[in-house]
Protein backbone atom coordinates (compact mmCIF):
# COMPACT_ATOMS: atom_id res chain seq x y z
CA UNK A 1 0.00 0.00 0.00
CA UNK A 2 2.85 2.22 0.50
CA UNK A 3 4.33 1.43 -2.28
CA UNK A 4 1.14 2.33 -4.10
CA UNK A 5 1.16 5.27 -3.09
CA UNK A 6 4.87 6.43 -3.91
CA UNK A 7 6.08 3.92 -6.47
CA UNK A 8 6.58 5.22 -10.27
CA UNK A 9 5.82 1.95 -11.69
CA UNK A 10 2.49 1.06 -12.52
CA UNK A 11 2.51 -2.71 -12.87
CA UNK A 12 5.12 -3.37 -10.17
CA UNK A 13 3.03 -5.81 -7.75
CA UNK A 14 5.04 -5.78 -4.32
CA UNK A 15 5.46 -8.92 -2.16
CA UNK A 16 8.35 -11.33 -0.65
CA UNK A 17 10.84 -12.78 -2.94
CA UNK A 18 12.04 -16.17 -3.47
CA UNK A 19 16.11 -14.52 -3.52
CA UNK A 20 15.94 -11.97 -0.65
CA UNK A 21 13.91 -14.65 1.63
CA UNK A 22 16.97 -16.90 0.89
CA UNK A 23 19.36 -14.18 2.03
CA UNK A 24 17.84 -13.02 5.01
CA UNK A 25 17.12 -17.21 6.08
CA UNK A 26 20.60 -18.32 5.13
CA UNK A 27 22.39 -14.92 7.39
CA UNK A 28 19.94 -14.78 10.12
CA UNK A 29 19.85 -18.93 10.59
CA UNK A 30 23.38 -18.94 11.14
CA UNK A 31 23.40 -17.33 14.13
CA UNK A 32 20.19 -17.84 15.23
CA UNK A 33 17.81 -21.02 15.46
CA UNK A 34 14.13 -20.01 14.40
CA UNK A 35 13.20 -23.29 15.86
CA UNK A 36 14.96 -23.24 19.10
CA UNK A 37 14.86 -18.82 19.43
CA UNK A 38 11.72 -17.99 17.10
CA UNK A 39 11.13 -14.52 18.64
CA UNK A 40 14.92 -13.43 18.53
CA UNK A 41 14.57 -14.86 14.94
CA UNK A 42 11.73 -13.22 14.23
CA UNK A 43 12.98 -10.17 15.78
CA UNK A 44 16.38 -10.04 13.94
CA UNK A 45 14.22 -10.40 10.39
CA UNK A 46 12.13 -7.65 11.29
CA UNK A 47 15.30 -5.48 12.43
CA UNK A 48 17.06 -6.25 9.34
CA UNK A 49 14.02 -5.62 7.43
CA UNK A 50 13.94 -1.78 9.00
CA UNK A 51 18.02 -1.55 7.89
CA UNK A 52 17.65 -2.61 4.46
CA UNK A 53 14.40 0.38 4.39
CA UNK A 54 16.90 3.04 5.55
CA UNK A 55 19.69 1.99 3.19
CA UNK A 56 17.24 1.73 0.32
CA UNK A 57 15.86 4.79 1.02
CA UNK A 58 19.63 6.67 1.26
CA UNK A 59 20.41 5.53 -2.08
CA UNK A 60 17.30 7.14 -3.40
CA UNK A 61 17.61 10.67 -1.20
CA UNK A 62 21.38 10.87 -1.81
CA UNK A 63 20.99 9.67 -5.83
CA UNK A 64 23.47 7.00 -5.10
CA UNK A 65 21.48 4.33 -7.55
CA UNK A 66 25.19 3.65 -9.31
CA UNK A 67 25.69 1.30 -6.26
CA UNK A 68 23.09 -0.69 -7.12
CA UNK A 69 24.44 -1.00 -11.02
CA UNK A 70 27.35 -2.43 -9.80
CA UNK A 71 25.45 -5.61 -9.65
CA UNK A 72 25.82 -6.18 -13.64
CA UNK A 73 23.11 -8.56 -15.39
CA UNK A 74 25.91 -11.12 -15.45
CA UNK A 75 25.84 -10.99 -11.84
CA UNK A 76 22.25 -10.85 -10.99
CA UNK A 77 21.55 -14.29 -13.69
CA UNK A 78 24.74 -16.46 -11.80
CA UNK A 79 23.51 -15.14 -8.41
CA UNK A 80 19.91 -15.84 -8.87
CA UNK A 81 20.64 -19.34 -10.21
CA UNK A 82 22.75 -20.18 -7.85
CA UNK A 83 20.53 -19.12 -5.24
CA UNK A 84 17.43 -21.24 -6.61
CA UNK A 85 19.79 -24.43 -6.68
CA UNK A 86 20.48 -24.35 -3.15
CA UNK A 87 16.77 -23.36 -2.20
CA UNK A 88 15.88 -26.13 -4.62
CA UNK A 89 18.22 -28.28 -2.72
CA UNK A 90 17.06 -27.23 0.63
CA UNK A 91 13.49 -28.40 -0.25
CA UNK A 92 14.75 -31.83 0.11
CA UNK A 93 14.19 -31.56 3.33
CA UNK A 94 10.36 -31.35 2.55
CA UNK A 95 10.15 -33.10 -0.29
CA UNK A 96 11.50 -36.33 1.91
CA UNK A 97 9.44 -35.73 5.41
CA UNK A 98 13.30 -34.81 7.22
CA UNK A 99 13.14 -33.45 10.57
CA UNK A 100 16.83 -32.72 11.02
CA UNK A 101 18.62 -30.85 8.33
CA UNK A 102 21.88 -28.70 8.10
CA UNK A 103 21.54 -24.95 8.53
CA UNK A 104 24.29 -24.87 5.61
CA UNK A 105 23.47 -23.51 2.10
CA UNK A 106 26.68 -25.10 -0.13
CA UNK A 107 25.79 -28.22 -2.31
CA UNK A 108 28.41 -30.57 0.11
CA UNK A 109 26.66 -30.08 2.91
CA UNK A 110 22.61 -29.99 1.66
CA UNK A 111 24.15 -33.41 0.01
CA UNK A 112 25.71 -34.69 2.95
CA UNK A 113 22.70 -34.22 5.31
CA UNK A 114 20.98 -35.64 3.01
CA UNK A 115 22.03 -38.70 2.49
CA UNK A 116 23.45 -39.30 5.73
CA UNK A 117 19.68 -39.29 6.91
CA UNK A 118 18.34 -41.93 4.46
CA UNK A 119 16.52 -43.75 7.25
CA UNK A 120 14.42 -40.59 7.67
CA UNK A 121 13.29 -40.70 4.29
CA UNK A 122 9.61 -40.85 4.21
CA UNK A 123 7.88 -42.09 1.05
CA UNK A 124 4.57 -41.00 1.27
CA UNK A 125 5.86 -37.50 1.57
CA UNK A 126 8.13 -38.04 -1.68
CA UNK A 127 5.06 -39.41 -3.33
CA UNK A 128 2.97 -36.40 -2.44
CA UNK A 129 5.93 -34.00 -3.33
CA UNK A 130 6.64 -35.51 -6.90
CA UNK A 131 3.05 -35.40 -7.84
CA UNK A 132 2.64 -31.85 -6.89
CA UNK A 133 6.06 -30.97 -9.00
CA UNK A 134 4.74 -32.62 -12.32
CA UNK A 135 1.58 -30.95 -12.19
CA UNK A 136 3.17 -27.67 -11.74
CA UNK A 137 5.46 -27.97 -13.94
CA UNK A 138 2.74 -29.33 -16.35
CA UNK A 139 0.53 -26.51 -15.72
CA UNK A 140 3.09 -23.71 -16.73
CA UNK A 141 3.94 -25.89 -20.01
CA UNK A 142 0.76 -25.18 -20.35
CA UNK A 143 0.37 -21.77 -19.88
CA UNK A 144 3.71 -21.27 -22.16
CA UNK A 145 2.16 -23.17 -25.21
CA UNK A 146 -1.04 -21.60 -24.67
CA UNK A 147 0.10 -17.78 -23.09
CA UNK A 148 -4.29 -17.10 -23.09
CA UNK A 149 -4.57 -19.85 -20.60
CA UNK A 150 -1.37 -17.92 -18.46
CA UNK A 151 -4.17 -18.47 -15.29
CA UNK A 152 -3.32 -22.00 -15.54
CA UNK A 153 0.06 -22.09 -14.25
CA UNK A 154 -1.01 -18.89 -11.89
CA UNK A 155 -3.63 -21.01 -9.99
CA UNK A 156 -1.30 -24.16 -10.03
CA UNK A 157 -0.31 -23.14 -6.62
CA UNK A 158 -3.46 -22.94 -4.92
CA UNK A 159 -4.67 -25.70 -6.49
CA UNK A 160 -1.77 -27.62 -4.89
CA UNK A 161 -2.25 -25.97 -1.48
CA UNK A 162 -6.00 -26.60 -1.69
CA UNK A 163 -5.79 -30.27 -3.09
CA UNK A 164 -3.10 -31.07 -0.91
CA UNK A 165 -5.03 -30.11 2.09
CA UNK A 166 -7.96 -32.18 1.03
CA UNK A 167 -5.88 -35.20 0.62
CA UNK A 168 -4.37 -35.16 4.25
CA UNK A 169 -7.74 -34.16 5.88
CA UNK A 170 -9.11 -37.15 3.92
CA UNK A 171 -5.85 -40.07 4.16
CA UNK A 172 -4.59 -38.68 7.47
CA UNK A 173 -0.91 -39.11 6.26
CA UNK A 174 0.13 -36.25 8.33
CA UNK A 175 0.46 -39.88 10.83
CA UNK A 176 2.27 -41.56 8.72
CA UNK A 177 5.25 -39.06 7.93
CA UNK A 178 3.80 -36.17 6.20
CA UNK A 179 4.13 -32.74 7.80
CA UNK A 180 1.37 -30.13 7.94
CA UNK A 181 1.38 -26.55 8.56
CA UNK A 182 -0.66 -26.75 11.76
CA UNK A 183 -2.54 -24.13 13.50
CA UNK A 184 -1.69 -20.85 12.34
CA UNK A 185 -2.55 -17.92 14.25
CA UNK A 186 -5.74 -15.51 13.50
CA UNK A 187 -5.60 -12.15 12.33
CA UNK A 188 -2.89 -9.11 12.56
CA UNK A 189 0.15 -8.74 14.15
CA UNK A 190 0.60 -6.00 16.13
CA UNK A 191 3.09 -3.16 15.85
CA UNK A 192 6.40 -4.41 16.16
CA UNK A 193 8.19 -1.27 16.95
CA UNK A 194 9.46 -2.69 20.61
CA UNK A 195 10.55 -5.75 18.67
CA UNK A 196 13.13 -4.32 16.53
CA UNK A 197 16.86 -5.15 17.92
CA UNK A 198 18.82 -2.42 18.19
CA UNK A 199 22.20 -3.30 20.91
CA UNK A 200 24.98 -6.02 20.12
CA UNK A 201 25.65 -8.13 18.93
CA UNK A 202 22.38 -8.94 17.71
CA UNK A 203 22.24 -5.80 16.20
CA UNK A 204 25.41 -6.37 13.27
CA UNK A 205 24.46 -9.51 12.14
CA UNK A 206 20.97 -7.39 11.23
CA UNK A 207 22.49 -4.67 10.04
CA UNK A 208 24.40 -6.73 7.62
CA UNK A 209 21.96 -8.61 6.55
CA UNK A 210 19.93 -5.58 6.06
CA UNK A 211 22.07 -4.10 3.79
CA UNK A 212 23.25 -6.70 1.79
CA UNK A 213 19.16 -8.44 1.51
CA UNK A 214 18.17 -4.37 0.81
CA UNK A 215 20.52 -4.26 -2.38
CA UNK A 216 19.66 -7.52 -4.15
CA UNK A 217 15.76 -6.39 -3.29
CA UNK A 218 16.19 -3.29 -4.59
CA UNK A 219 18.12 -4.36 -7.60
CA UNK A 220 15.69 -7.42 -8.23
CA UNK A 221 12.43 -4.36 -8.32
CA UNK A 222 14.11 -2.07 -9.84
CA UNK A 223 14.76 -4.08 -12.82
CA UNK A 224 11.43 -5.64 -12.90
CA UNK A 225 9.98 -2.31 -13.14
CA UNK A 226 12.22 -1.20 -16.32
CA UNK A 227 11.32 -3.86 -18.12
CA UNK A 228 7.83 -3.74 -17.87
CA UNK A 229 7.98 0.54 -18.27
CA UNK A 230 9.93 -0.30 -21.38
CA UNK A 231 7.07 -2.78 -22.84
CA UNK A 232 4.61 -0.33 -22.00
CA UNK A 233 6.87 2.66 -22.91
CA UNK A 234 6.98 4.74 -19.99
CA UNK A 235 9.69 6.02 -17.81
CA UNK A 236 10.26 5.00 -14.25
CA UNK A 237 12.38 7.23 -11.78
CA UNK A 238 15.07 5.42 -10.39
CA UNK A 239 15.30 6.99 -7.20
CA UNK A 240 11.59 7.73 -6.59
CA UNK A 241 11.38 3.84 -6.85
CA UNK A 242 14.63 3.63 -4.30
CA UNK A 243 12.48 6.03 -1.89
CA UNK A 244 9.15 4.22 -2.22
CA UNK A 245 11.16 0.77 -1.53
CA UNK A 246 12.83 1.93 1.12
CA UNK A 247 9.58 4.09 2.92
CA UNK A 248 7.71 0.80 2.29
CA UNK A 249 10.41 -1.76 4.12
CA UNK A 250 10.58 0.45 6.92
CA UNK A 251 6.70 0.99 7.54
CA UNK A 252 6.56 -2.78 6.54
CA UNK A 253 9.49 -3.72 9.72
CA UNK A 254 7.46 -1.34 12.27
CA UNK A 255 4.24 -3.76 11.25
CA UNK A 256 5.67 -6.67 11.69
CA UNK A 257 6.06 -7.82 7.93
CA UNK A 258 9.82 -8.52 6.62
CA UNK A 259 11.62 -7.82 3.24
CA UNK A 260 9.38 -7.23 0.37
CA UNK A 261 10.51 -6.12 -3.21
CA UNK A 262 8.83 -6.17 -7.25
CA UNK A 263 7.87 -9.28 -7.74
CA UNK A 264 8.63 -11.28 -11.34
CA UNK A 265 5.27 -13.63 -11.10
CA UNK A 266 2.94 -11.47 -9.79
CA UNK A 267 3.88 -8.69 -11.68
CA UNK A 268 3.71 -10.79 -14.44
CA UNK A 269 0.13 -11.83 -13.53
CA UNK A 270 -0.99 -8.29 -13.38
CA UNK A 271 0.69 -7.07 -16.69
CA UNK A 272 -1.16 -10.35 -18.19
CA UNK A 273 -4.68 -9.65 -16.10
CA UNK A 274 -4.44 -6.24 -17.48
CA UNK A 275 -3.99 -4.16 -14.89
CA UNK A 276 -3.33 -0.22 -15.76
CA UNK A 277 -2.28 1.12 -12.10
CA UNK A 278 -0.74 0.51 -8.64
CA UNK A 279 -3.58 0.16 -7.27
CA UNK A 280 -3.48 -3.59 -8.00
CA UNK A 281 -1.18 -3.83 -4.90
CA UNK A 282 -3.68 -2.06 -2.68
CA UNK A 283 -6.41 -5.08 -3.92
CA UNK A 284 -3.29 -7.62 -2.61
CA UNK A 285 -3.40 -5.95 0.42
CA UNK A 286 -7.14 -6.25 1.24
CA UNK A 287 -6.70 -9.63 -0.09
CA UNK A 288 -4.05 -10.80 2.16
CA UNK A 289 -5.94 -9.00 5.27
CA UNK A 290 -9.18 -10.80 4.41
CA UNK A 291 -7.32 -14.29 4.58
CA UNK A 292 -5.20 -13.45 8.01
CA UNK A 293 -8.34 -12.95 9.32
CA UNK A 294 -11.03 -14.90 8.28
CA UNK A 295 -8.91 -18.27 6.70
CA UNK A 296 -6.40 -19.14 8.52
CA UNK A 297 -7.82 -22.49 9.86
CA UNK A 298 -8.21 -23.82 6.12
CA UNK A 299 -4.13 -23.85 6.19
CA UNK A 300 -4.23 -26.42 8.93
CA UNK A 301 -4.52 -29.31 6.81
CA UNK A 302 -1.91 -28.10 4.13
CA UNK A 303 1.22 -30.33 3.82
CA UNK A 304 4.61 -29.19 4.08
CA UNK A 305 5.52 -30.78 0.75
CA UNK A 306 3.04 -29.00 -1.32
CA UNK A 307 4.82 -25.70 -0.16
CA UNK A 308 8.00 -27.25 -1.16
CA UNK A 309 7.12 -28.35 -4.68
CA UNK A 310 6.04 -24.72 -5.31
CA UNK A 311 9.09 -23.53 -3.84
CA UNK A 312 11.25 -25.99 -6.35
CA UNK A 313 8.76 -25.06 -9.24
CA UNK A 314 9.31 -21.44 -8.55
CA UNK A 315 12.92 -21.62 -8.81
CA UNK A 316 13.49 -23.97 -11.76
CA UNK A 317 12.17 -20.79 -13.73
CA UNK A 318 14.67 -18.67 -12.44
CA UNK A 319 17.45 -20.98 -13.19
CA UNK A 320 18.00 -18.94 -16.44
CA UNK A 321 20.65 -20.91 -18.58
CA UNK A 322 19.52 -19.87 -21.69
CA UNK A 323 20.77 -16.45 -20.57
CA UNK A 324 23.94 -18.34 -19.08
CA UNK A 325 24.61 -19.32 -23.24
CA UNK A 326 23.83 -15.87 -24.30
CA UNK A 327 26.11 -14.72 -22.16
CA UNK A 328 28.60 -16.71 -23.75
CA UNK A 329 28.04 -16.34 -26.93
CA UNK A 330 28.50 -12.47 -27.07
CA UNK A 331 31.00 -11.90 -24.06
CA UNK A 332 33.29 -14.35 -22.30
CA UNK A 333 33.76 -12.48 -19.29
CA UNK A 334 30.62 -11.59 -18.36
CA UNK A 335 29.99 -15.43 -18.69
CA UNK A 336 32.76 -15.85 -16.20
CA UNK A 337 31.21 -13.38 -14.11
CA UNK A 338 28.22 -15.23 -14.53
CA UNK A 339 29.70 -18.77 -13.41
CA UNK A 340 31.57 -16.94 -10.34
CA UNK A 341 28.43 -15.57 -8.80
CA UNK A 342 27.05 -19.33 -9.15
CA UNK A 343 29.96 -21.59 -8.19
CA UNK A 344 30.05 -18.98 -4.95
CA UNK A 345 26.68 -19.34 -3.88
CA UNK A 346 26.10 -22.99 -4.39
CA UNK A 347 29.71 -23.87 -3.19
CA UNK A 348 30.10 -21.40 -0.70
CA UNK A 349 27.21 -19.08 0.19
CA UNK A 350 24.92 -16.53 -0.17
CA UNK A 351 27.42 -13.65 0.74
CA UNK A 352 30.51 -15.28 -0.76
CA UNK A 353 28.77 -15.99 -4.18
CA UNK A 354 27.40 -11.52 -4.36
CA UNK A 355 31.15 -10.78 -3.32
CA UNK A 356 33.23 -12.74 -5.64
CA UNK A 357 31.04 -11.27 -8.87
CA UNK A 358 30.57 -7.67 -7.54
CA UNK A 359 35.13 -8.12 -7.01
CA UNK A 360 35.11 -9.69 -10.56
CA UNK A 361 32.88 -7.00 -12.18
CA UNK A 362 35.18 -4.03 -10.42
CA UNK A 363 38.03 -5.82 -11.35
CA UNK A 364 36.93 -6.29 -15.01
CA UNK A 365 35.89 -2.20 -14.56
CA UNK A 366 39.42 -1.44 -13.10
CA UNK A 367 41.63 -3.54 -15.64
CA UNK A 368 39.19 -1.74 -18.82
CA UNK A 369 40.47 1.51 -17.15
CA UNK A 370 43.85 1.12 -16.71
CA UNK A 371 44.64 -0.42 -20.03
CA UNK A 372 42.60 0.88 -22.51
CA UNK A 373 42.57 0.87 -25.65
CA UNK A 374 44.62 2.69 -28.10
CA UNK A 375 44.69 1.82 -32.11
CA UNK A 376 45.82 3.14 -35.57
CA UNK A 377 43.44 5.10 -37.53
CA UNK A 378 43.56 5.57 -41.12
CA UNK A 379 41.81 7.13 -43.88
CA UNK A 380 38.85 5.18 -45.78
CA UNK A 381 39.80 5.66 -49.88
CA UNK A 382 37.50 8.63 -51.28
CA UNK A 383 36.21 10.06 -47.96
CA UNK A 384 37.35 12.63 -45.11
CA UNK A 385 36.31 9.71 -42.32
CA UNK A 386 39.61 7.92 -40.45
CA UNK A 387 38.26 4.48 -38.92
CA UNK A 388 40.31 2.11 -37.23
CA UNK A 389 42.95 0.34 -39.19
CA UNK A 390 42.61 -3.24 -37.46
CA UNK A 391 38.53 -3.05 -37.65
CA UNK A 392 38.18 -1.42 -41.73
CA UNK A 393 41.02 -3.61 -43.15
CA UNK A 394 40.49 -0.48 -46.35
CA UNK A 395 41.66 2.14 -44.32
CA UNK A 396 44.81 3.13 -45.60
CA UNK A 397 47.71 4.72 -43.47
CA UNK A 398 48.91 8.40 -44.43
CA UNK A 399 52.31 9.07 -45.03
CA UNK A 400 54.53 10.37 -42.77
CA UNK A 401 52.08 10.85 -40.51
CA UNK A 402 50.70 8.20 -37.45
CA UNK A 403 46.86 8.88 -36.33
CA UNK A 404 46.30 6.75 -32.82
CA UNK A 405 42.93 6.96 -31.13
CA UNK A 406 42.63 6.63 -27.45
CA UNK A 407 39.59 5.19 -26.35
CA UNK A 408 39.22 5.76 -22.62
CA UNK A 409 39.63 9.75 -19.93
CA UNK A 410 43.50 9.58 -18.99
CA UNK A 411 44.49 8.76 -15.60
CA UNK A 412 46.82 7.99 -13.10
CA UNK A 413 46.42 4.44 -13.46
CA UNK A 414 46.99 4.45 -17.52
CA UNK A 415 49.01 7.18 -17.90
CA UNK A 416 52.33 5.16 -17.90
CA UNK A 417 50.53 2.47 -20.47
CA UNK A 418 49.79 4.26 -22.85
CA UNK A 419 53.22 6.30 -22.90
CA UNK A 420 54.91 3.05 -23.38
CA UNK A 421 52.14 2.19 -26.21
CA UNK A 422 52.41 5.48 -27.62
CA UNK A 423 56.47 4.76 -27.75
CA UNK A 424 55.85 1.14 -29.21
CA UNK A 425 53.44 2.89 -32.06
CA UNK A 426 55.87 5.47 -32.67
CA UNK A 427 58.83 3.08 -32.75
CA UNK A 428 56.87 0.26 -35.16
CA UNK A 429 55.58 3.35 -37.89
CA UNK A 430 58.78 4.38 -37.72
CA UNK A 431 60.62 1.14 -38.68
CA UNK A 432 57.93 0.46 -41.38
CA UNK A 433 58.78 4.04 -43.02
CA UNK A 434 62.35 4.59 -42.39
CA UNK A 435 64.95 2.91 -44.62
CA UNK A 436 67.86 0.98 -43.01
CA UNK A 437 70.85 3.16 -42.26
CA UNK A 438 68.21 6.74 -42.30
CA UNK A 439 66.38 8.37 -40.35
CA UNK A 440 62.84 7.57 -40.36
CA UNK A 441 60.34 9.36 -42.58
CA UNK A 442 57.86 9.82 -39.62
CA UNK A 443 57.06 13.30 -39.13
CA UNK A 444 53.80 13.50 -37.33
CA UNK A 445 51.47 12.06 -34.58
CA UNK A 446 48.05 12.88 -34.24
CA UNK A 447 46.49 11.62 -30.90
CA UNK A 448 42.66 11.61 -32.18
CA UNK A 449 41.38 12.56 -28.01
CA UNK A 450 37.73 12.25 -28.97
CA UNK A 451 37.08 10.04 -26.68
CA UNK A 452 39.43 11.04 -23.53
CA UNK A 453 36.56 12.61 -21.67
CA UNK A 454 38.79 14.12 -18.41
CA UNK A 455 42.15 13.75 -17.78
CA UNK A 456 44.19 14.22 -14.40
CA UNK A 457 47.32 15.62 -13.20
CA UNK A 458 48.98 12.45 -14.45
CA UNK A 459 47.79 12.41 -17.57
CA UNK A 460 48.90 15.99 -18.22
CA UNK A 461 52.17 14.82 -17.01
CA UNK A 462 51.78 11.94 -19.37
CA UNK A 463 51.21 14.01 -22.46
CA UNK A 464 54.45 16.49 -21.31
CA UNK A 465 56.50 13.65 -21.26
CA UNK A 466 55.23 12.57 -24.62
CA UNK A 467 56.01 15.99 -26.19
CA UNK A 468 59.53 15.84 -25.07
CA UNK A 469 60.26 12.61 -26.01
CA UNK A 470 58.79 13.81 -29.82
CA UNK A 471 60.95 16.88 -29.67
CA UNK A 472 64.42 14.91 -29.04
CA UNK A 473 63.04 12.28 -31.66
CA UNK A 474 62.20 15.28 -34.56
CA UNK A 475 58.69 14.31 -34.38
CA UNK A 476 55.66 17.18 -33.89
CA UNK A 477 52.92 16.27 -31.87
CA UNK A 478 49.33 17.37 -32.74
CA UNK A 479 46.02 16.60 -30.58
CA UNK A 480 42.39 16.33 -32.97
CA UNK A 481 39.28 16.58 -31.16
CA UNK A 482 39.63 17.64 -27.66
CA UNK A 483 36.96 18.12 -25.39
CA UNK A 484 36.72 21.59 -23.52
CA UNK A 485 37.23 19.98 -19.96
CA UNK A 486 40.55 18.70 -21.65
CA UNK A 487 41.79 21.83 -23.43
CA UNK A 488 40.44 23.63 -19.90
CA UNK A 489 43.10 21.46 -17.97
CA UNK A 490 45.99 21.71 -20.91
CA UNK A 491 45.30 25.35 -20.77
CA UNK A 492 46.04 25.43 -16.89
CA UNK A 493 49.16 23.74 -17.16
CA UNK A 494 50.89 25.07 -19.98
CA UNK A 495 50.63 22.31 -22.13
CA UNK A 496 48.62 23.69 -24.54
CA UNK A 497 51.64 26.41 -25.15
CA UNK A 498 54.33 23.84 -25.16
CA UNK A 499 52.61 21.87 -27.84
CA UNK A 500 51.43 24.69 -29.51
CA UNK A 501 47.86 26.32 -30.25
CA UNK A 502 48.36 25.61 -34.26
CA UNK A 503 48.86 21.94 -33.26
CA UNK A 504 45.19 21.26 -31.93
CA UNK A 505 42.97 20.60 -34.67
CA UNK A 506 38.81 20.19 -34.34
CA UNK A 507 38.92 16.89 -36.56
CA UNK A 508 41.41 14.04 -37.53
CA UNK A 509 40.33 15.07 -41.04
CA UNK A 510 41.59 18.94 -40.83
CA UNK A 511 44.91 17.67 -39.03
CA UNK A 512 45.75 15.46 -41.71
CA UNK A 513 45.29 17.60 -44.33
CA UNK A 514 47.68 20.27 -42.15
CA UNK A 515 50.05 17.59 -41.74
CA UNK A 516 50.12 16.28 -45.22
CA UNK A 517 50.42 20.47 -47.13
CA UNK A 518 53.38 20.64 -44.68
CA UNK A 519 55.03 17.00 -45.95
CA UNK A 520 54.56 18.16 -48.81
CA UNK A 521 55.79 21.95 -48.99
CA UNK A 522 58.76 20.77 -47.16
CA UNK A 523 60.00 18.06 -49.49
CA UNK A 524 64.09 18.46 -50.48
CA UNK A 525 62.87 19.08 -54.10
CA UNK A 526 60.50 21.68 -53.64
CA UNK A 527 63.27 23.24 -51.26
CA UNK A 528 65.71 23.34 -54.22
CA UNK A 529 63.62 24.97 -56.66
CA UNK A 530 62.30 27.87 -54.57
CA UNK A 531 66.09 28.87 -53.57
CA UNK A 532 66.69 28.50 -57.54
CA UNK A 533 63.87 30.88 -58.20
Amino acid sequence: MVYAIMGSSKDVAIGTGPVPSLLLATMLGKEVSPVKEPALYLSLAITATFFAGVFQMALGVLRLGFVVDFLSHATIVGFIGGAATVVCLRQLKGILGLEHFTKETDLVSVMKSVFSRTHEWRWESAIFGCGFLVLLLSARYFSKRRPKFFWVSAAAPLTCVILGSILVYLTHVENHGVQVIGRLQKGLNPPSLTSLTLSPPYMIVALKAGIVTGIIALAEGIAIGRSFAMIKNYNNDGNKEMIAFGMMNIAGSLTSCYLTSGSLSRTAVNYNAGCKTAISNVVMATTMMITLLLLTPLFYYMPLVALAAIIISAMLSLIDYRAAFHLWNIDKMDFFVCVAAFLGVVFGSVEIGLVLAVAISVLRILLFVARPRITAVGNIPNSATYRRVDQYPMAQTVPGVLILQIDAPIYFSNAGYLRERIWRWMEEEGNKLGVKGESSSLQYVILDMGAVASIDTSGISMLDEVKKIFDRRGLQLVLANPGSELMKKLDKSKILEKIGHEWIFLTVAEAVSACSFLIETCKPEVLVTENNV
